[in-house]
């Protein structure tokens, strides 16, 4: 499933991943992006499970209109039934719990919305090229694209894809790699960060002779 931006980018917009349901990091990144005057949020999925708040994390992305894709964990909160899951060890029972918690006070309707979120947004932007969000790679919407993976494998990864940026999540560590004609922006986490302490947000601002890319943080 795919979906085209409501709009040429013209302006500056904030990218991020991998909420997990953490409130206080994603209300400290929406403060960032305002103190900036950004206002256009795309978010590469991953966005309720793993944290205490999940249907106040849904609340907040909708109230700044934010466009988002879905993760392999949004898809999970939306399709599986939680009495199906194993759970042998302590740390299996807790992630059982935490799953049926989330889904309990996430409700039907937003397991819906979850289920109808897009694997992927691709947004024009005013210099011709196009920006293209997705929670893993283009070739595998799941897989996602580490940072220590050499340009040969990212390549194979891109499968092709004719995004001219490819902003994607995943892995929880943000970098950025140029790729022949491809820039690859991933945007790390905002709410499970590796190391801990911080939540990553890039900020893209589309121009006429090529888009600026800057990846930063929050500290917690």
């Amino acid at each position: 499933m795919e979906r085209i931006g409501h709009k040429t980018a013209a302006g500056p917009i904030a990218c991020f991943s991998d909420v997990h349901g953490n409130l206080a990091a994603l209300k400290a990144v929406l403060a960032a992006c305002k103190e900036r005057g950004v206002t256009d949020i795309f978010v590469a999925g991953d966005l309720l499970l793993g944290g205490r708040e999940p249907l106040e994390v849904w609340q907040e992305l909708q109230r700044v209109s934010a466009r988002c894709v879905r993760g392999p964990s949004d898809l999970a909160l939306a399709t599986v039934d939680a009495a199906s899951l194993r759970a042998e060890t302590p740390e299996e029972v807790a992630r059982k719990e935490e799953f049926e918690r989330s889904q309990r006070s996430l409700g039907d309707l937003v397991r819906r919305r979850l289920m109808e979120l897009p694997d992927r947004i691709r947004v024009p932007m005013i210099d011709g090229r196009e920006l293209l969000v997705v929670h893993g790679s283009p070739a595998d919407p799941f897989e996602g694209i580490d940072y220590d993976l050499g340009d040969e494998a990212i390549m194979a990864m891109l499968g092709g894809d004719p995004a001219d940026i490819v902003v994607c999540g995943a892995t929880h560590v943000p970098f950025q790699r140029a790729l022949e004609d491809v820039h690859v922006v991933n945007v790390g986490s905002v709410g499970q960060a590796a190391g801990g302490g911080v939540a990553h947000f890039t900020i893209i601002s589309p121009a006429y002779d090529g888009a600026k890319i800057e990846q930063t943080y929050v500290e917690l």
